[in-house]
């Protein structure tokens, strides 16, 4: 990827404001073009029950920073249960919503990856038989709970009953045409796209069904959503871990 000194941010309105101020504090541009738009839970009657369920469970893992905020904040966290996040991020929001610190499990910063793998190899040993664990995540625009479920498979593998709860909707962005006409130029102006969703990367696909992509370059997150930039048609595409400081390596990186 030739160097470049601007970041198209793609996150949602909430997330985004952290990332540009750390990428911009290390000297890179940002666009800000949110992809998914974040809605109310399509089931708020579920996701009061799931709250206060919560001390039956014996651990609830919660995808994203998002959902830790659609239904932990203001929630008195019972003892003996387990907050499982899936990076650093999500772990932050956790704390700030006054999880202690010591009922966290997360991947280890340091980890290649934070995702679910990461985070069942951390506290999957522990569990077994028994155990009820609840799963907090969004739902798509139909109202039902969206992502994968890998982590629910091995829980159930484990012996582990697993409930799962939409806290809060995905939804595709209300683009006008100031939005389009921004990210049509951004296609072509030599902006990498900063992508932590294979959702957002097929929210924009949807808002932009003919743009050429062969000639932009993309920073993925993960494999499986770098994968997705490939799919689209973006002609470069590279991973990085999802720090500031990893993403700003990627753009100064000449391979």
């Amino acid at each position: 990827m030739a160097p470049v000194r601007r970041i198209v941010l793609t996150r949602p309105s909430a997330e985004a404001p952290a990332w540009h101020d750390a990428l911009q504090a290390l000297g890179i541009a940002v666009l800000d073009l949110p992809l998914i738009a974040i809605g109310p839970a399509p089931d708020a009657t579920a996701l009061a029950q799931a709250r206060a369920g919560l001390p039956q469970c014996r651990a609830a893992m919660f995808v994203s920073a998002q959902a830790v905020r659609a239904y932990a904040d203001g929630l008195a966290w019972p003892a003996g249960v387990r907050a499982w996040a899936t990076g650093p991020g999500t772990a932050r929001a956790l704390r700030a919503a006054g999880v202690p610190a010591d009922a966290i499990d997360a991947p280890e910063p340091q980890a290649a990856q934070f995702d679910s793998e990461a985070l069942w190899a951390r506290v999957g040993p522990a569990v077994g038989p028994g155990w009820r664990v609840l799963v907090v995540r969004g739902a798509d625009a139909s109202g039902a709970v969206a992502g994968r479920d890998w982590l629910a498979r091995q829980l159930e593998a484990a012996g582990a009953q697993v409930e799962q709860v939409a806290a809060y909707s995905r939804l595709p962005p209300a683009w006008g045409t100031a939005e389009r006409d921004a990210a049509a130029a951004a296609a072509a102006d030599g902006s990498a796209w900063l992508f932590s969703s294979s959702e957002a990367i097929a929210n924009l696909r949807a808002l932009l069904p003919a743009q050429d992509w062969s000639g932009t370059p993309a920073i993925a997150t993960h494999p499986r959503i770098a994968q997705a930039a490939r799919d689209a048609g973006f002609g470069v595409v590279r991973e990085a871990r999802p720090t500031a400081e990893a993403v700003a390596a990627t753009l100064e990186s000449p391979r």
